[in-house]
């Protein structure tokens, strides 16, 4: 660029060369793309020394004093322009952009409508009120300014994509493909817009109508990969994991290995039966991504169901050691310490459930029934009665507090727990065999037994 060098030889030097509007703006914005505001403030300084009156540059300093959160500034001088061009699009533009970084959406709507009394290029304007009203979420006006986008510009796709994001946040499904379908009619070979109506299909679970659509997106265009790996994901949908898997393999072929696909091949793997394939992709995906916690916790539950549990738990506690706010990961890893009658951690693990929210009534008897194996009959008592508050009337809850009252010596509140457990669920007594046996062959818990099952 000419006058780039021409206006950084001038910088170095301290010569004065004159350079006209056109040329300053040139500068301004190569700066302002570079992220270099420094150059691009100084650029502005000369061009308004040279051209005091030039609006246009007055327009990109009210902008960089916007990106800078210099709002008062910035109002000012556009309130300036404004009053000296009233008829200028830009600048109801750029207060429309100031109103907008403060959040005030409605006031900036304000002044786009004013911009757009005075525009040449409808379209532009659309497109800004369309993402006001998106702030506001009032999808319905923001859909109808993306409209006009789209009537300036059949291969908008950016309003495309925002009309489609408009029905979504709807749950418009329905309405977004009877869109789609008549902007295919006009537009076609529109690989983006059989994306979208695939993606559309595919939430509604018509996953044959979905396939379809991205067969389309994939012919229009061979090269397309969002096509190619939406298409594999709705194969694995339809069982057709050998397709899927195929699909997966074009995305390599066409662009760099990622991490998301080779997991989803390796799952195509783990879903025919074949283990070995399966964690041969979990390895190349973690290779790609070694933080990726989903990969590692794929790997710890193949191995576990090929009960190879040490392994399994090794995987296990790197993912967890990567999302230690992911409940489904540590329950995973709480059962394979069990299996490996690692109770202490087991321990650990399904308390971290319970302090992540995981408060099912299977996790704290679990945890209780781990306290009892260690003979810490204490802990066990105490972790059913935190339970029982939570869930009440439990004959899972009820029977082992029974138990363990009797195995305390605390017979009246054993019975008073038994006889509720009873009450509650009768036939559940012979848990009571298995985990508390010599509480199960008590003569007195017998004759109680016998009553409830006898009335």
């Amino acid at each position: 660029m000419m006058s780039l060098s021409k206006f950084e030889k001038m910088l170095k030097t301290n010569a004065v060369y004159f350079f006209d509007t056109a040329e300053f703006e040139e500068i301004i914005h190569y700066y302002l793309d570079e992220g270099n505001t420094s150059m691009a403030k100084k650029a502005v300084f000369l061009a308004l020394e040279q051209h005091p009156d030039a609006a246009d540059i007055k327009l990109i300093q009210a902008e960089i004093l916007v990106f800078e959160n210099k709002f008062a500034e910035a109002r000012t001088l556009l309130d300036n322009l404004k009053a000296i061009f009233p008829s200028n699009e830009e600048v109801y533009i750029q207060i429309a952009n100031l109103l907008s970084k403060q959040d005030q959406h409605k006031e900036a709507i304000e002044y786009l409508q004013i911009a757009k009394i005075h525009t040449d290029d409808l379209a532009d304007v659309s497109s800004l009120l369309g993402m006001e009203y998106l702030y506001l979420d009032d999808y319905e006006k923001s859909r109808s300014h993306f409209y006009v986008c789209l009537e300036s510009d059949l291969e908008d796709y950016q309003a495309l994509y925002n009309i489609i994001y408009c029905f979504e946040m709807e749950s418009n499904h329905q309405e977004a493909i009877s869109f789609l379908n008549n902007y295919i009619d006009k537009n076609p070979y529109s690989e983006v817009a059989w994306h979208q109506l695939g993606r559309q299909y595919f939430v509604l679970k018509n996953y044959k109508e979905a396939l379809k659509a991205f067969d389309y997106a994939v012919v229009i265009d061979e090269a397309f990969i969002g096509g190619y790996i939406e298409k594999a994901k709705t194969l694995e949908k339809l069982k057709k994991y050998d397709e899927a898997i195929k699909n997966y393999q074009i995305t390599l072929e066409l662009d760099d290995p990622t991490a998301f696909v080779y997991l989803r091949i390796g799952e195509c793997f783990k879903h025919k039966k074949e283990a070995a394939k399966a964690i041969y992709y979990y390895k190349k995906a973690l290779h790609e991504d070694p933080l990726l916690d989903k990969g590692w916790m794929l790997l710890a539950v193949i191995n576990n169901e090929e009960r190879k549990f040490d392994k399994a738990l090794h995987y296990a506690n790197k993912a967890v050691a990567l999302d230690e706010t992911n409940v489904e990961y540590w329950r995973y890893f709480a059962e394979i310490n069990l299996r490996l009658n690692f109770h202490e951690e087991a321990i650990e693990a399904f308390e971290k459930c319970i302090e992540l929210g995981d408060s099912g009534v299977e996790v704290w008897v679990t945890l209780a029934d781990v306290f009892v194996f260690v003979g810490n009959f204490t802990n066990a008592l105490t972790v059913l009665i935190k339970a029982k508050k939570q869930h009440h009337h439990f004959a899972e809850i009820e029977y082992r507090l029974g138990c363990l009252f009797h195995l305390t010596d605390k017979q009246e509140e054993a019975y008073l727990h038994l006889k509720t457990a009873l009450a509650l669920d009768v036939d559940y007594y012979l848990i009571m065999q298995d985990l508390y046996p010599t509480v199960f062959d008590d003569v007195e818990v017998q004759r109680l037994i016998s009553n409830f099952l006898e009335n």
